[in-house]
C-alpha cells in the first residue's frame, strides 16, 4: 500500500514537472485561442506532461524499496529510543518546521526548478531542529521539570491561600468570653462561623426572666459584637438550618458539612464530637495547657477560703483559678499557709490539685 502511494506521488509530481519544464522552454510562444475563448495547448505540452509522469513513476518505483526500508529502520530506531529522547527530538522538529513556515512567504514567488528550495529548506530546518532537540534533551528535561515544579507549587499555594478552615462557635464558648482574647492573640486562624440557631439560643437566653441567664446572654452578644467590630478576624454568620434536633447535634452536623472544627468549653459536647469523629477545640483544654505545671511534692502558698465537700477539707484557689483541695484545711479557713502538693487530677473540665498543710507534715 505504501509503495503504491509513493508511485502515485511520483507520477503526479513528474507530470507537473514535465508541464512546468515545457512552459519554461516555450515561454516566448503564445497559444492560439479557439472561438470559445478557451486556451488550447499543443500536443507537445501534453507529451511533455506524459513523459514527466512516466519518468516520475519510474523514479518513484526505483526509490520505493530503499525508501520503505529506510522508513522501517527509522520506525524501529524511534521505538527503541527513550520517551525523553522522542519528546525532545519531536520538540526540536516542530521548532524547525515552525521556522521554515515563517520563512516560506519570502520564497513563495519562486518558480520552476527554484520551487525545490522551500522544500529543501523545510527538510533541512526540520532535521536540524530534531538534532538540536536530541542534543539538548537533558537541558529540556530539566527545564520542563522546573516549570512543572513551579506550576505545582503555585497551584498548592493558591489552594492553601484559598482554603480557610472553619471554626464553629457554640453558645457556651461565646458566653464564656475567652474566645475574644484568644482571637486577639492570633492563636485561632481561619473563619469563625456563628450558626443562626446559636444566635437564636443566645437571644433566648438574653431575654430570659432569670437575671443570671439574662446577664450571661447579653454578655455573649457583647462578645460577638466585639469580635466582629474590634478584632481582625473573619466572621461568617451561617444562616442555614440543620435538621430538627438539639443545638449540640446541629453543631456536629454543621461541622461535618463544612469540614470544620467545633470550638467549645462544654465537656459533654466535647465527648459527642469525639464520638462523631468531629475535630473539637476545647477552651478549657487550652487554658489547662498554659497553666503553670504543679508536681506532687512541691510547696505552694495558698489562702484557704471555704469548706470542702469531704469532712475536714478546705478549698483554696491559685491565681489562674485552679482549685486546691487541702486535706485537714478546714481549721485554717481565712488564713494563708504553705501546703504540700500530694496529687494532681487533670480532666477536660479543669485541673484539681490535692494538698495537705505543711505544718502537719512537719508535725509528723
Amino acid at each position: 500500500m505504501m509503495k503504491r502511494m509513493i508511485q502515485g506521488i511520483g507520477l503526479l509530481f513528474g507530470g507537473v514537472m514535465g508541464a512546468q519544464l515545457f512552459g519554461s522552454v516555450n515561454s516566448g510562444l503564445s497559444f492560439t485561442a479557439s472561438t470559445s475563448g478557451i486556451m488550447q495547448h499543443s500536443g507537445s505540452y501534453y507529451m511533455s506532461a506524459g513523459i514527466g509522469a512516466v519518468c516520475g513513476f519510474a523514479i518513484a518505483s526505483m526509490v520505493a524499496g530503499p525508501l520503505l526500508k529506510w522508513i522501517d529502520q527509522g520506525t524501529e530506531r524511534a521505538s527503541a529510543m527513550p520517551i525523553g529522547d522522542l519528546l525532545s527530538g519531536g520538540a526540536g522538529l516542530l521548532g524547525g518546521l515552525a521556522l521554515s513556515a515563517l520563512l516560506y512567504p519570502a520564497m513563495s514567488g519562486l518558480e520552476g526548478a527554484w520551487m525545490v528550495i522551500p522544500v529543501a529548506l523545510t527538510v533541512f530546518l526540520g532535521y536540524a531542529g530534531m538534532r538540536i532537540g536530541l542534543n539538548k534533551r537533558a537541558e529540556l528535561a530539566e527545564g520542563i521539570a522546573a516549570i512543572s515544579e513551579r506550576s505545582a507549587k503555585s497551584v498548592q499555594q493558591d489552594e492553601e491561600s484559598s482554603y480557610e478552615e472553619h471554626k464553629i462557635l457554640d453558645t457556651s464558648v461565646i458566653i464564656d468570653g475567652r474566645i475574644a482574647d484568644i482571637c486577639k492573640t492570633g492563636f485561632i486562624e481561619g473563619t469563625l462561623v456563628i450558626p443562626e440557631f446559636v444566635l437564636e439560643e443566645l437571644q433566648h437566653i438574653a431575654d430570659s426572666s432569670d437575671l443570671l441567664k439574662r446577664n450571661r446572654g447579653r454578655r455573649g452578644l457583647d462578645i460577638l459584637n466585639k469580635i466582629q467590630k474590634e478584632l481582625d478576624v473573619k466572621v461568617l454568620i451561617y444562616e442555614g438550618d440543620m435538621e430538627e434536633g438539639e443545638v449540640d447535634s446541629k453543631l456536629v452536623k454543621l461541622a461535618k458539612a463544612l469540614h470544620g472544627k467545633v470550638v467549645t468549653n462544654d465537656f459533654n459536647l466535647n465527648k459527642v464530637c469525639e464520638l462523631q469523629g468531629v475535630s473539637v477545640l476545647n477552651i478549657n483544654d487550652l487554658a489547662n495547657a498554659v497553666k503553670p505545671v504543679v508536681l506532687p511534692g512541691e510547696e505552694i502558698v495558698v489562702q484557704v477560703i471555704k469548706d470542702g465537700k469531704e469532712h475536714g477539707q478546705g478549698v483554696a484557689y491559685l491565681d489562674d483559678g485552679t482549685m486546691i483541695v487541702v486535706e485537714g484545711g478546714r481549721d485554717y479557713i481565712g488564713t494563708t499557709m504553705e501546703v504540700l502538693v500530694t496529687s494532681v487530677l487533670q480532666t477536660s473540665a479543669g485541673r484539681m490539685i490535692f494538698a495537705k498543710p505543711k505544718l502537719l507534715e512537719k508535725a509528723l
